[in-house]
């Protein structure tokens, strides 16, 4: 058994400099892409990679949920990997999901994949 302690932080630009006040022993990022979005998803980069050269996290595993992919437009997990950089992440254990929120498609194989990752760490 695993218990999750779930911050949702949101993506608002104005409340994104608090953030840093939850990274404090955090394992495990879930970061949550629209992959409708293809005009600020190089903006999603930019935050993740910002996120992630933080010193707090540098032992977390990242679960990245490319959702909304029930839309016809939708980016899929691959051309979300290359638009994030994920491949360039030599060094830290990351993982993508496509999901569909509104469904729950791939939320339980994302978590899943999560679970095990912080399992596997103790």
């Amino acid at each position: 058994n695993i218990s999750f302690t779930v911050w949702d932080v949101g993506g608002q630009d104005k409340i994104r400099p608090l953030w840093r006040h939850y990274f404090q022993n955090t394992q495990g990022l879930i970061f949550v892409v629209d992959s409708n979005d293809r005009e600020r998803v190089n903006e999603a980069r930019e935050e993740l990679m910002r996120m992630l050269a933080e010193d707090e996290l540098r032992d977390a595993v990242l679960l990245v949920f490319a959702n909304k992919q029930d839309l016809p437009n939708a980016m899929n997990a691959a051309e979300i990997t290359d638009k994030l950089g994920l491949h360039s992440l030599r060094h830290r254990n990351w993982y993508i999901q496509a999901t569909c929120a509104t469904s729950g498609d791939g939320l339980y194989e994302g978590l899943d994949w999560l679970a095990n990752q912080l399992k596997n760490k103790k």
